[in-house]
């Protein structure tokens, strides 16, 4: 099933970036992720059991909405549909990833950094964009600065955030929702640590000021 990628920001304030090494721990982490009323998961193609690990949260877990992260091919883009990935993130935009994914169906969530980035997704017709590497890329400032050329433009800023400053970002006008990787930390995921991943879920939900 297709889905708008601006959607994705209607499920909660942040969307988990994680890296699986183990195909085995896919359906658990997935399932700790979403008691802690987290849907939307991107899956990083950076392991060599990446592909296999969307696919088995996909078909365990129809609730999910498993994305894959990292696409910077075509390839890449087919792969993570053929694996059952509902949404494509990449770090950076290329006219042929987004073309790729356009013709595929599957929606692409583009990473710029630049308002020249901006202004090539966006003309491509692309409004919702990951703002990669967020803090390393110049961060809130650099947010606040695009907003006044692009108004229309909402963004996913992704690399850096922590807990704490999540809430300043989620503040700006122009961020409907933030990419973090502290929902899935490397030594949770090593213990198997499912109810400390669910509770970091759980807390993401006050993020958000009203």
């Amino acid at each position: 099933m297709s889905i708008d990628t601006l959607e994705l920001a209607s499920h909660g304030p942040v969307i988990p970036v994680i890296v699986l090494h183990e195909v085995a721990d896919a359906v658990p982490l997935a399932r700790a992720l979403l008691a802690g009323g987290v849907r939307v998961l991107e899956v990083t193609l950076r392991t060599p059991a990446a592909l296999r690990c969307m696919e088995a949260i996909a078909a365990a877990l129809p609730e999910a909405i498993v994305g894959a992260g990292t696409i910077r091919s075509a390839a890449d883009a087919r792969a993570a549909r053929d694996a059952g990935c509902r949404f494509g993130v990449s770090p950076g935009y290329t006219r042929e990833v987004g073309q790729a994914c356009r013709e595929l169906g599957l929606p692409l969530l583009p990473g710029v950094a630049t308002a020249s980035e901006v202004m090539t997704a966006h003309g491509d017709g692309y409004v919702f964009l990951k703002f990669f590497p967020a803090t390393a890329a110049g961060g809130i400032p650099l947010l606040k600065a695009l907003h006044g050329p692009f108004p229309d433009v909402v963004f996913c800023p992704t690399g850096g955030i922590t807990p704490e400053t999540a809430p300043q970002f989620l503040a700006l006008p122009n961020v409907a929702v933030c990419g973090g990787s502290w929902l899935t930390p490397a030594e949770a995921l090593a213990a198997r640590d499912w109810a400390r991943i669910s509770a970091l879920a759980r807390a993401t939900h006050t993020l958000r000021k009203a």
